[in-house]
């Protein structure tokens, strides 16, 4: 038997490696010979004809394209490739529809990670990340894939983020890319945020390719999916690809296809350069480090390269890709994708969407960059510890090179001293900036109640934008208030249209259009308040639909509203951090629930501490602390009564006095509780 598969068969050794010639498109299967290994380790068997099939742990899935192994051309991808061969790409799908788990596969397939290295979620180098299972930055690989004639191409790959909260990110991944993986679960079908990323990859002209993820499960439906995809979408699906990246089904088809569909970048590295910055972060050791995509031009290491917007210039200490890892090099051209450390101390001097040339040969004009992004929420981060200011201070602008969507300002308060005025798009990017921060920059922090921006119109004519209840003017010197507006599409099974239509009233939004897009699956589309999309409404979207339903929302407009700033006075003096900018139809609700939770946080004093909601000068809610009292009838062991109310008397009056002149001091587990209790009442 060994002398009949002596010119086919090869052992696999886990120290030495032997690639051989193969044939076009083989692949392997296994043979078991007890002859030539004591413990029946297999052999691997070429062959032509056969189809590849699933592999266990006990097997190996090796295949070779044209004349070089995949692994082999794994490892030439930092070799140069003409431009009509490079491919820049990104992956774009609603969350939890298989993105990542597909870059994965890709990488492996490619080469470019070896599978030892592998592990799930390979792009994902956030501990965060990894632990809800979510996307939060882009990440980029380039990847080096042997074609059908044999040529190598470069494919440069960015996965993006899938929440509706982290759009920006994928904004910026599709400005540098020529096409677009579309993958939609086969199981789950369109998603609301399957079509918000469509319509942004349509915006910048990108080529798309739907892919069918998740194929291999028993719910899958991919002819009914197709067909909601041409249906809502409007894609030609004809040429979709059915793929599972769990499995490895379809992985090929998909690469063959990105090379064959994806247009590739423009012949321009004869022109002066110019590189649009998509993203950077702060190296505590390089200082900043730039992603850049090369649109004309070439850039070499050592060259002193400028920075139009900031007019900074540096020189290129170290320039290289990323596969996935920094690999260096000494030359990028247009159409490339990578990196850039130029000992850059100062975070404002590289920006995203800055264009970066040549010092001595500056380009004519500079490229279009981004739109900036418009922050919908807002809230305050204060330090526990005052001292840690200045740390907040750099961590924030350090974070924000990182994550460009993220706006701040100073603010003070007279409960939690100095702190920032945070502005993000949407709660949970709030919540991992937050995160980020304390895990990253070893801070402790305290954040108020989410709010959103309000436009007051004054009776003087001036409109003035306020985000802090603190800041709203005085009820006789406003005419109006105005909130922001948002449209939101939900995409739910048609079994839970009832329960999201009473979600959607009880927040004050307005009924636009229902349609089904399948025979079980409807949109929903109503007009909602920012304010009362900010809390939990995508907590009760998830509960109430048990998991099924996802909501994509756009920002409108302002309309006037009936809304009105409700205090929090403890001891007859106002506490300025717990205010908060309510409809006057929910004030009494959220005004009770705020002082029936003070009253159980606030430690009892030596006189009665009255705690009251108001609107104004009006008392809506109260609750009341009972003072410590000391027994001073104790020594009364009998005697006439009105020594005992002489005593009582005395003691009233003394309480009097300290109340008077007495001072509450609220604990700090107090306010953080009490805004922890605003952001789930409001």
């Amino acid at each position: 038997m060994a002398a009949d598969l002596s010119a086919q068969t090869f052992l696999l050794s886990t120290t030495t490696t032997t690639p051989q010639r193969s044939q076009p498109r083989t692949t392997t299967s296994f043979l078991p010979s007890s002859s030539l290994y004591s413990h029946s380790k297999p052999l691997l068997h070429l062959s032509k004809t056969s189809r590849p099939r699933r592999h266990s742990l006990h097997q190996v899935l090796c295949q070779s394209t044209g004349t070089q192994p995949i692994f082999q051309l794994g490892h030439d991808r930092l070799s140069k490739v003409p431009i009509s061969h490079i491919r820049n790409f990104c992956i774009i799908a609603h969350i939890d529809h298989g993105k990542s788990t597909l870059a994965d596969k890709l990488l492996e397939t490619t080469g470019t990670v070896q599978k030892r290295e592998m592990k799930e979620q390979f792009l994902d180098n956030m501990d965060l990340e990894r632990e809800r299972g979510i996307t939060i930055k882009l990440q980029i690989a380039r990847m080096r894939y042997g074609f059908k004639n044999g040529e190598p191409y470069c494919l440069n790959l960015i996965d993006t983020p899938g929440h509706v909260d982290f759009s920006y990110e994928v904004s910026r991944s599709l400005a540098a890319c020529e096409g677009a993986l579309l993958v939609v679960d086969a199981s789950q079908g369109v998603e609301a945020q399957t079509l918000a990323n469509v319509y942004l990859a349509l915006e910048n002209n990108l080529e798309i390719i739907p892919v069918l993820n998740k194929i291999d499960l028993p719910g899958a439906d991919p002819d009914s999916v197709i067909k909601e995809i041409e249906e809502v979408i409007g894609l030609d699906c004809s040429n979709a690809i059915l793929c599972s990246a769990k499995e490895g089904i379809g992985i090929t088809e998909i690469l063959d296809a990105i090379v064959e569909r994806v247009p590739p970048p423009a012949e321009n590295a004869d022109k002066p350069l110019r590189a649009l910055i998509f993203d950077s972060y702060y190296d505590p050791y390089r200082g900043v480090i730039v992603y850049f995509r090369v649109i004309d031009g070439r850039i070499k290491k050592g060259d002193r390269v400028y920075f139009m917007a900031s007019g900074k210039d540096y020189f290129a200490d170290e320039i290289g890709v990323l596969s996935p890892t920094q690999q260096q090099v000494e030359e990028l051209y247009a159409g490339e994708v990578g990196y850039l450390s130029a000992s850059i101390r100062s975070v404002a001097d590289a920006r995203v969407g800055d264009t970066i040339t040549h010092h001595s040969r500056k380009a004519e004009s500079s490229l279009p960059g981004y739109e900036e992004a418009t922050p919908m929420v807002f809230c305050g981060m204060f330090p526990v510890d005052a001292d840690q200011f200045p740390e907040l201070r750099d961590a924030l602008e350090k974070l924000q090179l990182n994550d460009a969507a993220l706006k701040f300002e100073p603010e003070t308060s007279s409960a939690m001293g100095f702190g920032f005025r945070c502005g993000f798009l949407g709660l949970l990017h709030m919540e991992i900036v937050q995160e980020r921060l304390e895990r990253e920059y070893n801070l402790s922090l305290i954040t108020t109640a989410p709010s959103v921006v309000y436009k007051v119109n004054c009776v003087s004519g001036e409109v003035v934008e306020c985000s802090n209840p603190s800041a709203l003017p005085e009820p006789g010197k406003r005419k109006s208030i105005e909130e922001p507006l948002v449209k939101i599409e939900m995409l739910t099974p048609k079994e839970y249209i009832g329960p999201l239509m009473e979600l959607a009233q009880d927040r004050r939004a307005v009924f636009k259009e229902m349609k089904f897009i399948a025979e079980n699956r409807a949109s929903l589309t109503y007009e909602l308040p920012l304010a009362e999309m900010v809390g939990d409404f995508f907590d009760q979207l998830k509960s109430r639909s048990k998991g099924y339903a996802s909501m994509e929302y756009t920002f409108i407009g302002y309309q006037e509203s009936d809304l009105i700033r409700l205090d929090i006075q403890i001891n007859g003096e106002p506490v300025e951090p717990l205010a908060t900018i309510v409809h006057k139809d929910k004030a009494y609700g959220v005004g009770r629930a705020l002082t029936q939770k003070l009253k159980e946080l606030i430690p009892r004093q030596m006189f009665k501490v009255p705690i009251q909601a108001c609107i104004g000068s009006k008392v809506i809610a109260s609750e009341a602390l009972s003072a410590i009292r000391k027994d001073v009838l104790a020594k009364c062991y009998g005697g006439d009564i009105t020594r005992k109310k002489k005593l009582l008397k005395k003691q009233a009056e003394g309480k009097k006095r300290m109340k008077a002149i007495g001072k509450v001091d609220v604990p700090q587990e107090a306010f953080m509780a009490v805004l922890k209790l605003e952001k789930e009442v409001l």
